[in-house]
């Protein structure tokens, strides 16, 4: 019994002394936050004390002919970066945000404080003091729904009440368009022109409006094509709006694994992600001190915090799937929920006749939950307990407003086993779900597949409208080729930005080391850079207001040799500046017309300048802004064609013999003065 005590004690020293290191610090608020370059923090106020938090971007005046300069106004840009994004505020991240929303919350008089955890799990845990060392220690109350009430966004919009979460999301949406137009009455008509230009959507057959009204987000969310997703215990969480006539938005992965198990990696993951643009954070931890991570992720998160409760309720059987029961799962359920996660992720659409779908497969079930559900279906040769129990989770989700994802568990993981009778079985299994969940009360996301060839991404997004009412679809990319390890951030984001401009609400962004092993800060950054990327590609196509701002702002910049702003307006302005400091690093380049890639003698900007110059005064250019914005002209359009199929030439075309001569003697040129060129930049 000596020996058996001593060996205990040994045990919780070693745990001691392994955890205490894991302990997140406010070091890792200094290395992952921060407001980037060239930008300010702004609020715009709303009613009701609202104030919603955005990123200014200042721009330098531009030189004009003469001496003159004219005003370049700031853009405003979306910002999930939250109080971390803040100069002016410190955060401790050993005791998180502050609750902005508890106000909110207390003051519609339908939840009850808790006196604590009600989940067994939860309660053991508080109870091992060897994990005091790694314990974030809460201070606000864990709440639930006042008796049988739905305590969801979803209740709150059928019932014709716009709450403060409805109003935060729409005004984020705007992005302080209005005050950017009005600051523009200020410059030349010509530049305003150029600035507020924006092209006619696609053929998206869905509604786009000028101006997200609280009213226009409460619609869409009693229609079930839209979601808030904010747990009443997640009071920290800045509420953000998903669904396909809104901002298409990103969600990044974090979570650790049994090879690497420290909290503060993955609170400084979160972090990072939300400072370069993560809408939500998926919390996919499947290590050790699972419940211990995603307490200190979720005090500190901003943005919502998505789970898939099946892998900790695996961990907890030891990774044994057919050990796995109903009740084990349903205390993980409130477990989570009481902490303060915003959706979860529950693979009850795959049911156990959908299986044998797969036996065709050239890479079978590639999901993990979906893997684990279907080991644990054949070993009882029993219906999958997600699905017969799902009203029994409805009304869970219900009490803590969680918003449900429901997944896809039989996605294709290739691109051979895409569209397959299997996927299509479940994809109608979740539109069920969705139905049964709505009626509950519960608010629905839809995830989408992984493997799809481009051809077919559009299919998709229409087969969920159909089969699930248009609820949001959350896609991880799809990835349109198999064939890139290393890079299939790039190949998924093809995937993305064309099924976010059919509708896609959210993507689920691709790391490059997708396939191939768990990534760092700098795969979760580039994961989102690109993921960015595809989102905004979505939104030009869907003609969401304001959407070409940010584009024009650059390209303006770009033709006016403004570097700086160049930098800033991209989503990357640290990486931009690297780059052109390669070649061009001195600060009197800075103002250089001209970058190390076409010099000085030959830059098509500088020349297309000169053209503008001598081309003629305000009032011609004025005209070629008004035909610009009136769209392409068909009839020069048509005439254009025309004279190429009968072989007409204008006189001023030069013929490819004479193309060729001058190209050849442009290259001799450049080659002589080209060393003389770079040596002249870095001096």
């Amino acid at each position: 019994m000596a020996e058996a005590t001593k060996k205990a004690a040994i045990s919780i020293t070693e745990i001691k002394s392994e955890t205490a290191a894991q302990r997140p610090s406010n070091a890792a608020r200094a290395s992952s936050t921060g407001i980037l370059p060239g930008s300010r923090r702004i609020y715009v106020e709303g009613s009701r004390g609202i104030r919603v938090p955005m990123r200014a971007i200042d721009l330098a005046e531009s030189k004009l002919p003469e001496g003159k300069t004219e005003v370049n106004p700031p853009i405003f840009v979306y910002d999930t970066s939250g109080d971390f994004g803040d100069p002016a505020k410190t955060v401790d991240i050993t005791k998180g945000l502050t609750g902005l929303r508890t106000p909110w919350i207390l003051g519609r008089g339908d939840t009850e404080d808790l006196s604590g955890m009600t989940s067994a799990y939860g309660n053991e845990r508080a109870q091992k003091a060897e994990l005091d060392a790694i314990r974030f220690n809460r201070t606000s109350s864990i709440r639930r729904a006042a008796g049988k009430k739905a305590v969801t966004q979803l209740a709150y919009a059928r019932a014709g009440i716009i709450t403060e979460e409805m109003e935060f999301a729409a005004i984020r949406e705007n992005n302080n368009r209005r005050a950017y137009e009005e600051s523009l009455r200020d410059v030349s008509p010509r530049s305003r022109a150029f600035l507020l230009q924006q092209h006619r959507a696609g053929h998206t057959c869905f509604e786009v409006p000028k101006e997200v009204t609280p009213e226009f987000v409460r619609r869409e969310i009693a229609a079930g094509r839209a979601v808030i997703p904010c747990n009443i215990n997640h009071p920290e969480c800045e509420p953000m709006v998903i669904g396909r006539s809104f901002l298409t938005k990103i969600n990044a992965n974090i979570g650790n694994s049994a090879l690497t198990s420290d909290i503060s990696q993955e609170v400084e993951k979160m972090l990072w992600a939300t400072r370069w643009g993560a809408d939500t954070v998926m919390d996919l931890s499947t290590g050790k001190n699972i419940h211990e991570t995603r307490e200190w992720i979720v005090r500190n998160s901003p943005v919502p915090i998505g789970t898939v409760p099946m892998y900790q309720a695996l961990e907890k059987v030891y990774g044994k799937a057919e050990a796995l029961t109903w009740e084990l799962y349903r205390d993980t359920l409130i477990e989570q929920a009481e902490q303060g996660v915003d959706y979860f992720t529950i693979h009850a659409g795959l049911r156990l006749p959908f299986i044998e779908l797969t036996a065709g497969r050239l890479t079978g079930i590639v999901s993990r939950g979906g893997s684990i559900m279907a080991v644990w279906c054949m070993a009882h040769n029993e219906e999958n307990f997600l699905w017969t129990h799902f009203d029994e989770i409805c009304d869970i989700l219900a009490a803590y407003d969680v918003t449900v994802s429901l997944g896809d568990g039989l996605r294709p993981g290739c691109i051979h086993d895409a569209c397959d009778s299997a996927q299509m079985a479940e994809l109608a299994a979740l539109g069920e779900l969705c139905r049964r969940a709505q009626e509950r009360n519960v608010q629905v996301i839809i995830e989408g597949p992984g493997h799809i060839p481009l051809q077919r991404v559009e299919e998709n997004a229409e087969a969920e409208e159909q089969l699930c009412n248009a609820a949001p679809f959350y896609t991880l990319g799809p990835l349109v080729t198999d064939i890139a390890p290393g890079y299939d951030h790039i190949t998924s984001a093809v995937g993305a930005s064309v099924i976010g401009a059919a509708g896609t609400a959210m993507l689920c962004y691709v790391t490059p080391k997708e396939h191939l092993g768990l990534p760092d800060k700098n795969d979760v950054k580039d994961g989102i850079i690109t993921y960015k990327i595809a989102a905004h590609a979505a939104d030009l196509a869907k003609g969401i207001a304001g959407a070409q701002i940010r584009d024009n702002a650059m390209s303006k910049a770009r033709f006016e040799f403004r570097w700086y702003d160049q930098f800033n307006i991209g989503f990357d302005p640290e990486k931009a500046r690297s780059f052109h400091d390669l070649t061009l690093p001195k600060e009197s380049m800075k103002t250089a017309h001209f970058c190390s890639m076409c010099g000085p003698k030959f830059c098509s900007m500088a020349i297309s300048q000169n053209i503008r110059k001598a081309f003629g005064g305000e009032a011609a250019q004025q005209q070629i802004v008004k035909e610009a914005a009136a769209g392409i002209d068909s009839e020069a359009l048509a005439t254009a064609k025309a004279n190429v199929d009968n072989g007409v030439v204008s006189a001023n075309v030069l013929s490819p013999e004479e193309i060729l001569a001058g190209m050849d003697a442009m290259s001799e040129k450049y080659t002589a003065q080209g060393g003389k060129l770079y040596s002249t930049a870095q001096e």
